[in-house]
């Protein structure tokens, strides 16, 4: 979408994705596995009413209301059950048409795409990792090493004792495999867990070795399409492979179908995706801890999930043929589930439950009108004019940010900062919201993610005529980072922070003064 004013877009756009109602749903008559189903456009997922399979909507609304009492930052949920959609909501500005970054739950869909190798007979799984990067290896190759097979990177058991994780890889130019082959093995492989985003990558590296594909590519005619997944983004590390433990952007949809094509056991429509084996063995547990198959997390009552950092989840109820995936920027998955497995699966009922018109209407209005964001002050400071326009030159900072400017117009503000990266502006609403792009450096803040082009949605207000805040959602990630810039005289002090991050939540203040 180009840069415009979020207020022109009408809360109605999204009131349609809520239950099964009609804006953006296609309604089959006698559709025979979904019958008084609608069918979405956009997605392809057939939409009903709760009450329709067994759930009371007054079950998911009381779940809804925990989670805002928790003070747990979601950003979209998708609940299926028996094929169906039968609700789901976005805190604006998130969308149902925006992909959000997935971080680790990416694990899960890389293990999707080596069980695709295995039915094909690519490999084995208890083929020997070393045997397929002889380049690649180190001069000594210890005994641990050497034992090292597939399925001890399936089930984390890879013989490493301590984590490596993506934010560390990814500033790491050179070869990923052959620095897999530098970290020491000093356990047994098989026989402890130990979760890293090394292992999952070199899953992904071993498919690409042996098909000459990226792990997306592989996929894409055995899974995403079938599925009918488009529009995903997968970041390629040196020599052109997925991270295969992180990486993968796509929308909330997708996370739910990934969930419900385990749920039925690797069939879609008419078509077996993943052999029924290979679910149930990935999909319980591997690892003498307990919690843990290959590359899902093992929930109670036979639930298991999928999971990424910031609580990025696709969740199966196998028993119940049911599915719930969120989006959120919550740390720490555990506030999150705990609230999960105190509602579900006891909302999921055996059969059709009364129409229940004021739980329903209840339920649609609060998923209509969920937002994340606040009401600004509108209103320019008497400084605004002072400023606009004027470069404040930056002290020597860590952060190598060399100069800001400020561009104040009407009820906006074009932000620039230059650093070692080059010139990055934010359009940032004054009182209001604006859509746009950004080149932002963001990486220390943002888990080392660092894109070219970042979706942000920014607005600003002043706090007092002399500091100017700003609020960045970036609306495709968890991240959102709050900007305040103080003004004395000639001098500026910049002050930034974020909502949720793996490291440090902010960053040392930078002063700069007035050219």
């Amino acid at each position: 979408m180009a840069t415009e004013d979020l207020r022109r877009i009408s809360r109605r756009s999204f009131a349609g994705w809520a239950l099964g109602t009609s804006a953006g749903l296609l309604v089959i008559p006698g559709l025979a596995a979904h019958r008084n189903s609608a069918v979405s456009r956009a997605d392809g997922l057939p939409r009903n009413r709760p009450e329709a399979h067994g759930v009371d909507p007054r079950a998911i609304l009381a779940f809804l209301d925990d989670v805002k009492a928790a003070g747990l930052e979601l950003h979209s949920f998708m609940l299926a059950r028996d094929g169906d959609v039968i609700a789901e909501g976005w805190w604006s500005p998130y969308r149902p048409d925006l992909p959000h970054m997935m971080h680790s739950l990416t694990k899960s869909v890389a293990v999707t795409g080596v069980a695709l190798a295995l039915q094909e007979k690519l490999f084995g799984i208890d083929a020997k990792v070393i045997s397929f990067f002889p380049d690649e290896l180190p001069a000594i190759v210890s005994d641990n090493l050497a034992a090292m097979t597939v399925r001890d990177l399936l089930t984390m058991r890879a013989g490493h004792d301590a984590e490596i994780s993506g934010s560390v890889w990814r500033q790491i130019k050179t070869s990923w495999v052959a620095e897999f082959f530098k970290v020491p093995v000093p356990l047994k492989p098989g026989t402890k867990f130990v979760y890293s985003s090394a292992v999952s990558f070199m899953l992904s590296a071993i498919v690409t070795q042996v098909t000459g594909q990226t792990l997306r590519d592989y996929m894409e005619p055995r899974f995403f399409k079938p599925l009918g997944i488009t529009g995903i983004s997968w970041d390629v590390g040196p020599g052109g492979i997925n991270p295969g433990g992180n990486g993968l952007t796509w929308r909330t949809a997708d996370a739910l179908k990934l969930g419900m094509l385990y749920a039925q056991q690797g069939r879609w429509n008419d078509k077996q995706i993943l052999s029924p084996e290979w679910v149930q063995a990935a999909t319980r547990s591997q690892v003498a801890e307990g919690e843990y198959g290959y590359q899902w997390w093992i929930g109670p009552d036979k639930a298991y999930f999928a999971l990424g950092l910031f609580t990025q989840m696709s969740i199966v109820f196998p028993d119940h043929d049911a599915v719930l995936a969120v989006t959120a920027a919550i740390d720490g998955s555990e506030h999150l589930t705990a609230l999960v497995w105190q509602h579900f699966p006891a909302a999921f009922g055996a059969q059709r439950v009364r129409r229940n018109a004021a739980g329903h209407a209840a339920l649609t209005g609060r998923t209509r009108d969920l937002s994340l964001q606040p009401h600004l002050a509108a209103g320019m400071s008497p400084a605004a004019a002072r400023l606009s326009g004027r470069t404040f030159r930056a002290a020597p900072n860590a952060d190598g940010i060399e100069s800001f400017t400020f561009g104040f117009a009407g009820d906006r503000c074009l932000f620039t900062l230059r650093d070692g990266r080059g010139t990055h502006t934010v359009d940032v609403g004054v009182g209001r919201w604006i859509e746009g792009r950004t080149s932002m450096t963001g990486n220390k803040l943002h888990h080392q993610y660092q894109p070219e082009s970042m979706l942000v949605v920014a607005g600003g207000q002043w706090l007092a005529p002399d500091t100017f805040e700003m609020t960045w959602q970036f609306a495709e990630t968890a991240f959102r980072d709050t900007v305040t810039c103080r003004f004395v005289d000639d001098q500026l002090t910049f002050d930034r922070g974020v909502n949720v991050n793996s490291a440090a939540r902010s960053l040392p203040t930078v002063h700069a003064v007035a050219t």
